[in-house]
């Protein structure tokens, strides 16, 4: 059964930082990436990663935050970084199994369950 457990979301002030991890079990991935969805708004990329490290920002979070990998651990994380109350939204861990690199959501197979980042003013 391939799962994508996310950890690391939660309350923190304007400016501050967090972490998020994703442990992925069942398969490997050679895209994987993270995306957040605000209420009202739709689901939308903010970082991916391939196999190789090559690496995908959106301009919203560039400078800000990181996204980096472990293969050996099946595991992908983001460092956020000053962060925004724009910022807020729940924020999903995704794989790709496609075999090719890409920061689209609907080319992303396999989902997690989600994680809260709140950043307040």
């Amino acid at each position: 059964q391939v799962q994508l457990v996310e950890s690391g979301g939660g309350l923190v002030q304007a400016g501050g930082s967090l972490r998020l991890s994703c442990a992925a079990s069942g398969r490997t991935f050679y895209a994987m990436g993270w995306f957040r969805q605000a209420p009202g708004k739709e689901r939308e990329s903010v970082a991916t990663i391939s196999w190789s490290f090559s690496t995908y920002y959106a301009d919203s979070v560039k400078g800000r935050f990181t996204i980096s990998r472990d293969n050996a651990k099946n595991t992908v994380y983001l460092q956020m970084n000053s962060l925004k109350p724009e910022d807020t939204a729940v924020y999903y861990c995704a794989g790709n199994t496609k075999g090719y690199f890409t920061s689209r959501p609907d080319e992303y197979d396999y989902w997690g369950q989600g994680t809260q980042v709140t950043v307040s003013s």
